[in-house]
C-alpha cells in the first residue's frame, strides 16, 4: 500500500465586483476594455461617451473579477445626465470594491497640479457612502514621474484609499499589477458567470453603442450629445452573418440634416466605420442598415432609458 500522501486541495475560488469610477473622460471605459481583452465599452475622446453600466468579466488564477465601468460622475443638468450620474453612484455603492480612476494628465497638465473638482467631489461622495477605494492614476505615459508622485501624495491627503496604482490603460503599463491585487482581495465565493463569458450586455445594445461610438468621433459638434441610438431588428442568417437595423433619434431636423451629411455622405460614412468594427468584435459578417429620425422629445421618454439600460425617475 502506498503511503503518499493526499494532494493538496484547490486554492479556493474567488469572486467579486469592483466598480470602475471616476470624472468623465478619465480612462474607464479603455480600462475596462484593456482588463477584459475584448471591446466591450465603447471609447471616444469626447467626455460622457459611456452612459450606462457596462459589466466586463475576466479570470486572474482562481478568482474572476467582474468589473463594472459607470458612467464618468460630474454635477449633472439634464434628465439623462442625472440617470447617468444616478448610474454610476449606484455600481459605487453596490460593488464589492472601487476603484477611482483620476486623469493624470488633466491633472499635472491643465490644471499644473491640482486635483480636478470632478474627482474631489467622487472622494467626498465615496467617503460619505462610508467606503474605502483603490486609487487608479491613468495615463502615466503623459506624464513625467515626478509630478505623478506629487499628485498621488495629494489624493491620498484627500481621500481614503487602501491601495495606488499607477496604470496607462491605454499601453497597459500598471494593469496587471492591478488585476493582480485585486484577485487576492475579492471575497471566496463561486464564479458567477461562465469561464468563457467576457461581459453581460447584450448584443443589441453592444452593436448600437458600437455604432454610437462612431456618430461620436464623426461628429464633432454638441450634436453627439442629442442622439441615440437604438438596434431595431436583429436576424441571424443562415450563411452566419447577421443582419442588423439601427435607428439614429435626434431631437431637431437640422440634426437630422448634420447626421445625413450632403446627399447622405455622412450616415453613409458612419455606417460603414460600424459595420467594420461590429465585424471585428463579433468575428462575422454584418449587414448594418441605419435609419435617422427625429423625435424631439426621446430625451425625455421612459422607452428610451430602458434600451440604455437607465432609470427614468432617477
Amino acid at each position: 500500500m502506498g503511503g503518499g500522501r493526499a494532494p493538496p486541495p484547490p486554492p479556493p475560488s474567488r469572486c467579486g465586483f469592483i466598480a470602475l469610477g471616476g470624472a468623465p473622460n478619465a480612462g474607464k471605459s479603455t480600462l475596462l476594455n484593456r482588463l477584459v481583452g475584448s471591446k466591450i465599452s465603447i471609447v471616444t475622446p469626447k467626455v460622457q461617451t459611456t452612459r450606462s453600466r457596462i459589466i466586463g468579466i475576466v479570470i486572474a488564477g482562481e478568482a474572476q473579477l467582474v468589473f463594472v465601468d459607470t458612467p464618468g460622475i460630474f454635477a449633472p443638468r439634464r434628465r439623462l445626465e442625472r440617470a447617468m450620474v444616478a448610474a454610476a453612484w449606484g455600481g459605487l455603492a453596490d460593488a464589492d470594491f472601487i476603484v477611482l480612476l483620476v486623469d493624470t494628465a488633466l491633472c499635472i497638465g491643465k490644471l499644473k497640479g491640482a486635483i480636478d473638482g470632478d474627482s474631489l467631489a467622487i472622494i467626498k461622495g465615496i467617503e460619505k457612502y462610508g467606503r474605502q477605494a483603490i486609487l487608479a492614476l491613468n495615463k502615466i505615459d503623459l506624464v513625467k514621474r515626478p509630478a505623478l508622485l506629487e499628485l498621488a501624495a495629494a489624493l491620498n491627503a484627500e481621500g481614503n484609499f487602501s491601495d495606488t496604482f499607477m496604470i496607462s490603460a491605454f499601453t497597459g503599463d500598471g494593469v496587471a499589477d492591478l488585476r493582480a491585487h485585486l484577485a487576492t482581495i475579492v471575497p471566496e465565493g463561486p464564479w458567477l458567470y461562465d469561464e468563457d463569458q467576457l461581459s453581460d450586455i447584450p448584443l443589441r445594445l453592444l452593436a448600437a453603442e458600437i455604432t454610437r461610438e462612431q456618430a461620436f468621433l464623426q461628429l464633432h459638434q454638441e450634436l453627439p450629445y442629442a442622439l441615440t441610438v437604438e438596434t431595431e431588428d436583429w436576424q441571424e442568417r443562415d450563411d452566419g452573418s447577421v443582419r442588423i437595423e439601427q435607428t439614429f433619434y435626434v431631437r431637431r431636423g437640422t440634426q437630422k440634416a448634420m447626421v445625413l451629411g450632403k446627399g447622405g455622405s455622412r450616415i453613409k460614412s458612419i455606417g460603414v466605420a460600424a459595420r467594420a468594427e461590429l465585424e471585428r468584435v463579433m468575428a462575422r459578417r454584418v449587414h448594418l442598415f441605419i435609419h435617422v429620425k427625429v423625435r424631439r422629445d426621446w430625451i425625455d421618454r421612459p422607452e428610451h432609458y430602458r434600451a440604455m439600460g437607465l432609470d427614468f425617475k432617477a
